[in-house]
């Protein structure tokens, strides 16, 4: 099933779309302001490799303990705010609230550590 990634011209959200085959038409709309002007993008994609490259900059900080690395609140949704810049997409401001909120130490429901 391919997964085609659209970025809207409008408002510059991307937006994924399923499909049961190559074959098959898609007409797309954007999922964050119903626009119709979208253009296709260069998906993303993953090969197979070990952990230690897969966790980059994060593991020399991590020093061999997570639950001591996201304790600090300074790195609570530093992933997050990466994946957002490194794709070109800003980040929702709900989102971001909700990271400052948890850096101040109001983590969301069933977060906590």
């Amino acid at each position: 099933m391919p997964i085609y990634e659209y970025r809207c011209e409008m408002c510059g959200g991307m937006s994924s779309f399923f499909t049961k085959s190559i074959n098959t038409a898609v007409e797309p709309v954007c999922a964050h302001c119903q626009g119709t002007d979208l253009r296709r993008a260069m998906s993303t994609f993953t090969t197979g490799r070990s952990s230690r490259p897969a966790q980059g900059n994060y593991s020399s900080e991590m020093m061999g303990s997570p639950q001591n690395y996201y304790r600090d609140p300074r790195n609570i949704g530093r992933h997050v705010e990466d994946s957002f810049s490194r794709h070109g997409v800003e980040m929702p401001e709900s989102v971001r609230n909700t990271i400052q909120a948890a850096r101040e130490g109001d983590l969301p429901k069933g977060l906590d550590i």
